[in-house]
């Protein structure tokens, strides 16, 4: 992989990285606010308890799951002086 092709990775990568954090705080304040007025208890915690915390925190963890598996990539980050194409 040329060092190009390693910075459009690196910048890929960032930008999904930010678009799911992104996407957690608008999930977490929809369902934190969102959820404020219902009545449904869940082990004596209200809804939006349950699902401000625990479901943005599975949610969190499968989205992380899916950038390893579609986004990132293993490239080596370290590339060893070339001149002459000699090391």
């Amino acid at each position: 992989m040329t060092p190009k092709e390693k910075y459009r990775q690196i910048c890929r990568e960032a930008a999904a990285t930010g678009l799911v954090l992104l996407l957690l705080i608008l999930l977490w304040c929809a369902l934190g606010f969102g959820l404020a007025d219902s009545e449904v208890l869940i082990f004596g915690l209200p809804l939006w308890a349950i699902a401000g915390t625990l479901g943005i925190w599975l949610l969190a963890i499968v989205l992380t799951y899916l950038l390893v598996k579609f986004v990132f990539k293993d490239m080596s980050l370290s590339q060893p002086f070339v001149k002459n194409g000699k090391e």
